[in-house]
């Protein structure tokens, strides 16, 4: 199977989403993007404190958590709901095995640490490139 192919059924702990939610994800993803670029400029041309700059974190988080559940093809609420949708957007379906619901919360936990590093990593970047025209 491709990197690029989206499975049709669900995975314990790898898979829970179809191509419906992927492009919701990636979607999100977008969003959080633009949110991201235009905090950023807002924040670099008013000349705002350190403080004020940790503010680009929430719009990152959002980039962040669409952006990795979409190349997982794994949500994140979904992994915590033991749910899962291949249908229709919407259309939720309950995990059975408590073992795989239990997969599944642990994927989501590792997918919200990651989002989380990767919004600190972009807010750190932002502050030291903010930083250096000053």
């Amino acid at each position: 199977m491709s990197s690029n192919s989206v499975n049709s059924e669900y995975i314990p702990g790898s898979c829970n989403i179809g191509k419906g939610e992927i492009k919701r994800r990636q979607f999100v993803a977008i969003i959080g993007l633009l949110f991201t670029i235009t905090t950023a400029v807002g924040l670099l041309t008013t000349d705002s404190s350190t403080s004020a700059k940790l503010t680009i974190f929430l719009p990152a988080m959002i980039f962040a958590i669409g952006f990795i559940q979409a190349r997982k093809k794994f949500c994140l609420a979904y992994g915590f709901a033991g749910t899962f949708n291949f249908g229709k957007l919407g259309k939720l379906s309950r995990v059975a095995s408590l073992q795989d619901r239990r997969a599944d919360q642990i994927t989501a936990l590792k997918i919200l640490g990651q989002a989380v590093l990767l919004a600190a990593t972009i807010t750190v970047t932002f502050i030291i490139i903010g930083s250096l025209g000053n």
